[in-house]
């Protein structure tokens, strides 16, 4: 692997080192940014990935959710639509989901100071179900309690992206992914009819 690759995977010190399939979504962002025909590729100068991981959706059918810095966060998020659109023509047929490195902090104790609300559990799964769904917006979520015990979170999405961007065949891989990510289930749909 090449130098300008190395340059946009950040690990900590002591982490392990980076995977396959980490070089592999490195090298796609890295040819994305050096391509002359990118229209992204001037944003894409400062921005890394910490890790990736592959996840199966159904049979035949696997997605990959790339992390990255919470600092870059905001720069990928303005161009999440097309940067989703390039990375998934190079990685042919498996869906690609971007998704903020996020940390969460226990409880205040003893000699702590308070820990801020961003990093409680329940604002770490909200904004993750947020990062998910990228580029399409949420616009309604309700929590169904299941007889047997369990929850299951419907979430409803934008019905003016329901064309855009394959999100409809995408329905799938967002409810594997956060199930993966938070252990959470939810189910993604366009309501019949708008808020």
């Amino acid at each position: 692997m090449f130098r300008g690759v190395n340059k946009k995977i950040a690990k900590a010190k002591g982490d392990a080192p980076p995977t396959e399939l980490e070089e592999e979504v490195a090298k796609a962002l890295f040819d994305i940014e050096v391509s002359q025909t990118s229209e992204i590729k001037a944003d894409l100068h400062d921005i890394q990935i910490t890790s990736a991981k592959e996840v199966e959706v159904k049979p035949g059918r696997t997605a990959i959710i790339i992390f990255f810095p919470y600092r870059v966060w905001k720069n990928v998020k303005r161009i999440q639509s097309r940067l989703i659109h390039e990375l998934e023509k190079k990685f042919g047929r498996r869906h690609v989901v971007l998704v903020a490195q996020r940390t969460m902090m226990k409880r205040a104790t003893k000699g702590m100071k308070i820990r801020p609300r961003s990093r409680t559990l329940t604002a770490v799964h909200q904004a993750l179900l947020e990062d998910v769904v990228g580029p399409t917006e949420i616009v309604g979520k309700r929590t169904r309690i299941k007889a047997e015990g369990g929850t299951i979170i419907k979430v409803h999405l934008d019905p003016k992206d329901k064309e855009k961007d394959n999100i409809e065949e995408k329905l799938q891989t967002f409810s594997s992914v956060y199930k993966t990510l938070t252990g959470k289930e939810a189910v993604f749909t366009f309501p019949e009819h708008v808020y």
